[in-house]
């Protein structure tokens, strides 16, 4: 039985000069993407007639795809401005995610293995998707750890990073839990296996000092600054499952839901607590371009 290819939500792409809808075919068996992985991506949110940070994933991207080997061939300036324009394209009813990609067609002379640059391609792609994480999420110790710089592309927003935090996910599911509380080759906690992981002790904010194992966020630094404007001590710091276990509350962050309570580690549970909530709070009001003395 052939399997559906569409999309699960309404979907528009922007590539070699044309806005295609759906989920059109763009890369063949033999692609270098295809065989041996040569993609990389960003993520920007549309909601409410704004989009946060969009100038900083398209510059992310570009720098992901240098990382990779390819060759970017827009500049973020481009990519930014092919965003709003496919957002024009939706309803304006619901939340947008934002993926620009590129991609390697063929393997470099001599070697397949290493990509071509010169064969550098580029995509970008709009998909209705709600904002999640209300309610909060659980999570568990994965089994499962982070590369390193030396054994992966850590560098960039890789697709080959994402098959290992899929496993981890769907290990945690196995469990009974919605994510898993990742650790790096050290055993230090560096994420979840989908965005990145703050804890509250006492007052204070701490989350993972940013080592090159994980993807140290666009919204995890905009939170970080929006706390300590907000006179929180934010501090990133080695910390250990130790650590999150006697939290009194844990958060993650991400472009996707942007700040999410955790209600459970392991056999710990949780309240949803004040710094989460503020930390959204602060956030969705610097989003919307709003100040306190608006509220």
């Amino acid at each position: 039985m052939s399997v559906d290819t569409s999309p699960r939500t309404t979907t528009w792409t922007y590539v070699e000069g044309e806005w295609l809808s759906g989920n059109p075919p763009l890369i063949g068996p033999t692609s270098h993407a295809m065989w041996l992985g040569s993609t990389v991506f960003d993520g920007a949110r549309w909601f409410d007639g704004i989009a946060p940070d969009l100038d900083l994933h398209c510059q992310r991207i570009n720098r992901s795809a240098v990382a990779m080997g390819l060759k970017p061939v827009k500049t973020s300036q481009e990519i930014e401005a092919l965003a709003w324009e496919g957002i024009g394209k939706f309803d304006g009813k619901t939340p947008i995610y934002i993926k620009p990609m590129y991609w390697g067609e063929h393997g470099s002379p001599g070697s397949v293995v290493a990509v071509d640059a010169e064969s550098t391609r580029f995509a970008l792609c709009l998909f209705e998707a709600p904002l999640g994480g209300n309610g909060g999420i659980t999570l568990t110790v994965s089994p499962f750890r982070r590369p390193s710089p030396e054994t992966a592309m850590t560098d960039a927003k890789a697709g080959s990073l994402y098959p290992n935090s899929g496993r981890m996910i769907l290990e945690a599911r196995s469990r009974g839990f919605n994510n898993a509380l990742v650790r790096d080759m050290n055993g230090n906690v560096v994420e979840t296996a989908s965005s990145n992981v703050f804890t509250v002790k006492d007052g204070i904010v701490y989350t993972p000092v940013a080592n090159r194992t994980f993807l140290a966020g666009i919204t995890r630094a905009r939170v970080i600054g929006l706390l300590r404007q907000e006179g929180f001590d934010v501090r990133e710091e080695t910390l250990s499952v130790e650590q999150f276990m006697a939290a009194d509350e844990i958060f993650t962050t991400g472009n996707y839901s942007k700040v999410v309570s955790v209600n459970r580690l392991d056999d710990r549970e949780f309240q949803e607590g004040p710094v989460a909530r503020k930390a959204l709070e602060l956030y969705m009001d610097w989003a919307h371009g709003r100040s306190a003395s608006e509220e």
